[in-house]
């Protein structure tokens, strides 16, 4: 289960940003996520929940976005988005599209504060 390292190293990353921003208690992680980038959403909630346990994060709400795939093609020179699931080809001239620009990404968007008198959402 490798979204156990990924919540670990979430966690790692977010509490140390927190620490230097003096922030005691994170409310909320905001997570972009790509559709190819082979992360099981719901696994990566419990285990952040778990990883969280005795740090800032504790308690702390984690929130996915959603990113599609997008590629780059080479003969339009424009970014496009296939037209069906993993064919990496451009829409409009069919040409091969090898590089993609969107939608392997795993990342922290952002984090906010959580304060002691707000509720957290369960």
């Amino acid at each position: 289960m490798h979204e156990l390292s990924l919540a670990r190293a979430i966690v790692s990353e977010v509490s140390e940003a927190a620490v230097n921003h003096e922030i005691a208690r994170v409310g909320v992680v905001e997570m972009k996520v790509g559709v190819l980038c082979g992360v099981i959403v719901d696994s990566l909630q419990f285990a952040f929940e778990f990883a969280a346990v005795g740090t800032p994060l504790e308690g702390a709400q984690l929130e996915f976005v959603s990113s599609e795939v997008t590629m780059w093609c080479e003969s339009c020179q424009v970014v496009v988005q296939p037209r069906e699931k993993l064919v990496f080809s451009c829409p409009n001239c069919h040409s091969p599209c090898p590089e993609l620009r969107s939608g392997r990404e795993l990342e922290i968007v952002r984090f906010t504060e959580r304060h002691e008198d707000a509720e957290v959402m369960q």
